[in-house]
């Protein structure tokens, strides 16, 4: 599976469920996904634009997968998750219309290239 790894750093970041997106997350030209629940609004996007204070966790780097990717496909996610777990690295991984991403924290991705890899996968930054 061919991966691209972005060069932004981001922040995933939580507000109250009931909080109006803010425009500091709309604005961004960058990756930005917003989801909300019941029992929040997170919200990741590029850790420049986050306001101090606010409960989030920066420091993230995002492989894509290259994409569109079929709906009927299976594995997926589990092909990057599974060597990146047995490796010991945590993700966060986010899903569009149109493929996934996994989110790796900067200070591990060096070892996250390598080991997706080893894995079969291409990765090529951007």
């Amino acid at each position: 599976m061919n991966l691209s790894l972005s060069r932004e750093r981001l922040a995933v970041c939580q507000l109250a469920a009931d909080t109006t997106i803010p425009d500091w997350a709309t604005g961004t030209a960058g990756f930005s996904s917003i989801t909300r629940t019941s029992e929040e609004l997170s919200i990741v996007c590029a850790e420049n634009v986050v306001p101090a204070g606010l409960k989030q966790e920066s420091g993230w780097r995002m492989f894509k997968v290259e994409g569109p990717l079929d709906f009927g496909l299976t594995g997926v996610l589990a092909s990057v998750a599974a060597p990146l777990a047995q490796a010991g690295i945590s993700i966060f991984s986010i899903a569009t219309f149109n493929t996934d991403y996994v989110l790796v924290k900067d200070a591990r991705v060096a070892e996250a290239v390598k080991v997706l890899e080893a894995a079969g996968h291409t990765v090529r930054i951007d």
